[in-house]
């Protein structure tokens, strides 16, 4: 049995990374309901603590990429961070004094949102050349703390990388182009991962050889998916449809499970 729970979390954790390869999002937000659901988890918060360590890691290995691109605006992108990982940690903190049944409800509302986000196009700023320097300061600062420190505590508070609120959270601080802003927002979602990661871990809320196990399946099904999106970049629209209809009904069906219980 114990065999079989480790199959399904390799299993469950190259479909993560598979996803995020192939549309360049979303795929974390399916983390938590795999571990509970599929691998067995029998804790929400352990499955929200685990997935956090995934998501913090796979964002540094995708960030990496994104850097050698020279995509990553850094200064906005760390002030970005260092806020959000004060919300992150704060959230994080809440999360683990709400019931577990009432934050797999919330997270399952949660997911209905992100699947009805996805959905609409993704907006780019026009300002290719933004920088945070000491003339534009006082206009970005305020912005970007401001919003940064919200999404972490959303990040913080359901385990999630947060990308989908970190992307137009920046651009809308800064008017950066859509590539800058995703390069960017990895620099959050590896900070705000590895923040809430800290907090469970210290809380002993942490299957590490699940953990482990997710990571090594992400890494592979990431590169198959990225493999994919290559044949398929024409049809990148018609895939981010079908996942956010994927992610809607596992968010139905975990909200159902929740107020059944």
């Amino acid at each position: 049995m114990l065999e079989l729970n480790y199959l399904l979390a390799i299993a469950s954790g190259s479909l993560v990374g598979f996803t995020l390869g192939l549309i360049g999002g979303g795929g974390s937000i399916l983390a938590v309901p795999l571990l509970v659901y599929v691998v067995g988890v029998p804790s929400t918060h352990i499955a929200i603590g685990t997935s956090a360590v995934a998501v913090g890691i796979a964002a540094a290995a995708n960030l990496v990429i994104h850097a050698r691109s020279g995509t990553v605006k850094w200064r906005c992108a760390l002030v970005f961070a260092v806020s959000g990982i004060l919300g992150a940690a704060t959230g994080a903190h809440i999360g683990k004094m709400v019931d577990g049944g009432h934050l797999l409800l919330l997270f399952g509302v949660l997911m209905v949102v992100v699947g009805g986000m996805m959905l609409r196009p993704r907006k780019s700023g026009s300002n290719a050349d933004v920088m945070l320097t000491r003339e534009s300061m006082p206009r970005l600062l305020p912005l970007l703390i401001g919003i940064g420190f919200l999404v972490g505590t959303l990040s913080g508070f359901f385990g999630i990388g947060g990308g989908f609120l970190i992307v137009p959270g920046l651009i809308g601080a800064t008017a950066m182009p859509l590539i800058n802003a995703i390069g960017s927002s990895l620099v959050s979602v590896t900070a705000f991962g590895l923040t809430t990661a800290a907090s469970y871990a210290m809380s002993g809320l942490i299957d590490w050889t699940l953990a482990g196990l997710f990571i090594g399946g992400g890494a592979l099904g990431g590169f198959v998916g990225t493999r994919l999106a290559h044949h398929l970049a024409g049809r990148r629209r018609v895939l981010t449809f079908i996942f956010s209809g994927v992610v809607i009904a596992i968010g139905l069906y975990v909200i159902a499970r929740s107020l059944v219980h």
